[in-house]
């Protein structure tokens, strides 16, 4: 403005260089005439915003952070605030208030560059299945699995506890998901003998044309039509592996701020409560509109998602099971020979049931002296 009222450069030439439009620039020029440097400093400068926290109400937030959530992020602490004190602040405001006090330092790790794998476009299409070995339950000091199903496209998840990462924990989990969405394209999870089988064929197996053994939980996906791929490593289903550093903090303190230190409590709260409101803010819209599940129609899920051994019927009619013994009854018409091969299928809810010729076989179980 100085050159310009020295005539040394026009006010249209200063008002390109400014960026501004010629109009703001005959004002602010007006204003300069009139009052000098001074003249062109922002009224508001120096003073509090108009939108600036009551620092009651930041004063209040530190004050509960400190009381209830001082190990809580900013983020997961302004929610909570929210909707449990009825306390409205801003995620930023918090979060300067917190570092102020000395409450919260931000957390900054280097880590190995790797590429992002584009996502699924259809829901359904890819499920990522993994479980979180963690401390669940404050002052328990016990350990638990959380079992995770969460979609590539649309990150809807569905999880349960379970004691431990086991077979049927795992077909407990995917009978629920296909009993809510449908039956998924293809999982992928950890290359973990109850999941993948990894190891070269037996003699037996060569013999009987298996070139690649399947997992109890392998088979019970390819009767369901369901490709199970193994990751290599655990970046590689990085969705799932982020998804249970979230669970680490906010689940475990949803768990702590509702007195829940049982699986038993914790997954009917999981079901009703945590999971929608986790799919609610963190899922989105799939790519592609089509859905990938399949309809399993009236698919018998109890008698796929099971455990399946061969057996063979004895001299005198016993099956042998582990350690237990079943009696063929003289009922069953007909009558299997000794010798003849049976199906022992293990259900989801521990329930044994014998199959011959893929028909139920009437059995009794006999007392060992494991019972006695």
């Amino acid at each position: 403005m100085e050159m310009v009222k020295r005539e040394l450069k026009t006010l249209k030439a200063a008002s390109r260089e400014l960026g501004i439009s010629y109009s703001q620039a005959k004002r602010i020029y007006q204003r300069y005439l009139t009052g000098g440097d001074e003249a062109l400093v922002h009224g508001n400068r120096g003073r509090p915003s108009n939108n600036k926290t009551d620092e009651g109400i930041v004063k209040k937030a530190v004050e509960l952070y400190r009381e209830k959530y001082d190990d809580f992020g900013p983020t997961l602490a302004r929610e909570t605030l929210s909707e449990r004190d009825g306390l409205e602040i801003s995620i930023s405001t918090l979060r300067r208030a917190l570092v102020s006090a000395g409450l919260w330092k931000q957390k900054r790790n280097g880590s190995e560059y790797r590429s992002r794998r584009t996502p699924r476009a259809r829901f359904g299409e890819l499920v990522q299945f993994d479980g979180s070995h963690h401390e669940w339950f404050a002052g328990g000091g016990r350990f638990c699995c959380l079992m995770t199903m969460i979609d590539d496209a649309t990150k809807i998840r569905l999880s349960l506890f379970f004691t431990e990462e086991t077979m049927f924990g795992a077909m407990a989990l995917l009978k629920m998901w296909i009993e809510r969405h449908g039956i998924p394209e293809s999982l992928y999870c950890d290359k973990k003998n109850a999941f993948v089988l990894t190891r070269e064929p037996t003699e037996a197996e060569v013999l009987a044309g298996i070139l690649k053994p399947k997992s109890h939980f392998g088979r019970a996906c390819g009767k369901l039509g369901i490709e199970v791929i193994a990751a290599n490593s655990p970046q590689a289903k990085g969705r799932v592996e982020r998804n249970h550093g979230v669970d680490q903090d906010r689940l475990v303190k949803a768990l702590r701020l509702e007195g829940i230190s049982t699986i038993e409590q914790a997954n009917p709260f999981l079901l009703e409560t945590y999971l929608p409101k986790m799919n609610e803010k963190f899922s989105r819209p799939a790519k592609n509109s089509d859905d990938a599940h399949v309809n399993p129609g009236k698919v018998k899920l109890d008698d796929i998602l099971c455990m399946e051994f061969d057996r063979r019927i004895s001299k005198d009619y016993i099956i042998r099971f582990q350690t237990r013994l079943f009696q063929v009854l003289e009922t069953n018409k007909p009558l299997p020979r000794t010798e003849d091969k049976v199906l022992v299928r293990i259900q989801l809810d521990h329930s044994v049931h014998i199959l011959w010729k893929d028909k139920p076989l009437l059995v009794k179980e006999i007392p060992t002296m494991f019972d006695v």
